[in-house]
């Protein structure tokens, strides 16, 4: 989507992804080792009754489902960063996962009318339709004409 298709209160939805155990061990050795991410035999035994997804390996679905949904062919080049985090319930092995993004805001920046303003909330459902993760994103955009440099 380019930025002038980015509407206030637009939902944008992507997904379904399907979540395996071995996408799960293996994001969680690579970069969140914790024993309930990592560790299929001690994470049975433990709070969560089973391997759970880092929230982190969560994040990185609902970005790839955005950038499927919606920033594949925008003028996105980054974000300032999030607002709000919230996982809300653990994701499993085989769990499908689905990203609904409801657009806050769209504006052009006041000082630099080359630069598009986008914010949105992803929520990302499991197919129980049980939120799964939330967050507040801000995605900026290049409006200027020349994108060569």
């Amino acid at each position: 989507m380019k930025f002038a298709e980015f509407k206030q209160g637009m939902v944008i939805k992507g997904g379904p992804v399907t979540v395996t155990e071995a996408e799960i061990l293996a994001f969680a050795r690579q970069y969140d080792p914790q024993w309930f991410h990592a560790d299929p035999a001690r994470a049975a035994q433990g709070r969560w009754g089973g391997l759970i997804a880092s929230g982190w390996h969560t994040c990185a679905l609902a970005m790839r489902m955005a950038v499927d949904a919606a920033l594949h062919d925008s003028e996105s080049f980054g974000s300032p960063g999030l607002g709000e985090v919230r996982w809300r319930v653990p994701v499993r092995p085989g769990d499908q996962l689905r990203l609904e993004a409801r657009v806050q805001a769209v504006r052009t920046s006041s000082s630099r009318p080359d630069l598009g303003i986008t914010s949105w909330t992803w929520v990302v459902l499991n197919q129980h339709d049980e939120g799964v993760l939330e967050l507040d994103a801000t995605i900026l955009f290049d409006l200027s004409e020349d994108k060569s440099g």
